[in-house]
């Protein structure tokens, strides 16, 4: 017999849905919809990665400014005011006290100094710091397709949550009608009370699988608000939810690219400072030769000779040729040092291109696998349906059991499942190229 707490279960869970439905409703509106694009430009421009690429592409240039300032010869002036006063020693070798007619004496001076040769130290250095100025900018790329992927893996969890929240409420409609079946077929002695309880358990998992997708999306926005550094949360548009994930990816195009993919010519640009470095490090075995400009100025003009008592002035020029003959192993320990790094930087360059090498086959071919199980996934939905239909047809007849029904009812919700899973897998391949080769696919 049908108990009157089977009647009182089967209600509550009923009722539930609508109980989700408001809760959805409030959700959606506390959330603003953003397109991909628009989300993927606000991270370009808050992101915390975009940020310090830009500040060292900054201070790269900066540098670049210094190494070129290194070439020109620098410029001191300076001003200067003594005192004297105190005590001499007269010819018998007395102290006596220090009488000065003119107690306070003046100075000015200017001092100028130019590097005429150095080994080419100057040079490598203006070189070093345009490749540095390179590898920053390939690194701006870099974290530039870095946060784009974040964001379109983040968004595309969003649209593959609210793809599996209709899935759920396929799920629970067609539970919900099945459970109405049990209930007449129960009614009319035609059933077992197990076929409703089954019912009503089938009815509880569509609602759970609901209320997880739903809440996915939710936390699948928060996270996305924090990428795109949005005061207000944000959420995927439901629009955006099916796009061209069959669309073909040309291999031999992408393969061309990936010499010019960012992280590959931030390396090379990396390895061309470093071989700069090893050659500023081998000019302290060339002599240095510099040249200075010095004119000075004393005398009682308080004014320091702006006035009426001129400053008494001398110009001395100096060429200075200097050779360290022994510097206890510094330069040998240097040039060591920069041989190193030189070393390592090349065998890091080689590792870049062979991992966007193994980077390119692994993501084809999940786009590849991954569309043709979208293609056999949407096969197999096509074939679970109809037979769900017949299954729950010859339930209502009483030509099939209730175990039938919920085996189909499993193969497809397991499906609709795998459907999401592909088209989640194809949009994140297709976002791990794009970071590979530094640009949008097609």
């Amino acid at each position: 017999m049908y108990s009157s707490s089977t009647f009182r279960a089967t209600l509550a869970l009923l009722a539930l849905p609508v109980a989700l439905s408001a809760q959805s409703a409030s959700d959606s509106l506390a959330a603003r919809p953003i397109a991909l694009r628009d989300a993927v430009a606000l991270a370009e421009q808050n992101g915390l990665a975009a940020v310090q690429a830009r500040g060292q592409i900054r201070s790269a240039e900066s540098g670049v400014r210094t190494a070129k300032a290194a070439l020109l010869p620098n410029l001191n002036i300076s001003l200067g005011q003594v005192n004297q006063s105190g005590e001499r020693l007269d010819a018998q070798g007395r102290l006596v006290p220090y009488l000065a007619t003119q107690p306070w004496t003046y100075s000015t001076g200017l001092t100028s100094s130019i590097n005429l040769f150095d080994g080419g130290r100057r040079w490598n250095e203006v070189k070093r710091a345009r490749y540095d100025v390179g590898a920053a900018e390939a690194n701006e790329v870099t974290q530039k397709y870095n946060l784009a992927l974040q964001v379109k893996t983040q968004y595309y969890t969003i649209l593959a949550a609210r793809e599996a929240e209709a899935a759920a409420q396929a799920q629970l409609q067609q539970a919900e009608e099945q459970l109405k079946t049990s209930i007449v077929r129960t009614r009319a002695g035609v059933a077992t009370l197990s076929d409703s309880l089954r019912s009503v358990i089938a009815v509880g998992n569509g609602q759970l699988a609901l209320i997880t997708a739903r809440n996915n999306v939710r936390v699948g926005s928060a996270a996305l608000t924090r990428l795109i550094g949005s005061e207000t949360l944000v959420t995927a548009q439901p629009s955006d939810t099916l796009d061209g994930a069959m669309q073909t990816v040309d291999s031999t195009f992408l393969a061309s690219l990936l010499g010019e993919g960012p992280v590959v010519r931030q390396t090379e640009a990396q390895l061309e400072s470093a071989k700069s470095a090893v050659r500023s490090a081998k000019t302290p075995y060339l002599p240095s030769l510099d040249l200075t400009y010095q004119r000075s100025g004393n005398g009682f003009n308080r004014s320091y000779g702006l006035g009426g008592d001129p400053l008494a002035y001398t110009n001395n020029f100096s060429v200075r040729l200097s050779y360290a003959l022994f510097n206890n192993f510094s330069r040998e320990d240097a040039l060591t040092r920069a041989d190193v790094q030189a070393d390592l930087v090349e065998a890091q360059l080689r590792d870049v291109r062979l991992g966007a090498q193994q980077t390119l086959v692994q993501q084809l071919a999940a786009v590849r696998t991954a569309q043709q199980r979208i293609v056999i996934q949407q096969a197999t939905i096509d074939a679970a349906k109809e037979d769900l239909r017949v299954q729950q047809q010859r339930y209502a007849l009483g030509a099939s059991t209730l175990l039938d029904v919920l085996t189909s009812q499993t193969t497809l919700d397991a499906a609709r499942s795998a459907l999401i899973q592909a088209r989640q897998d194809v949009r994140i391949a297709r976002a791990q190229l794009e970071a590979l080769i530094g640009r949008d696919l097609p």
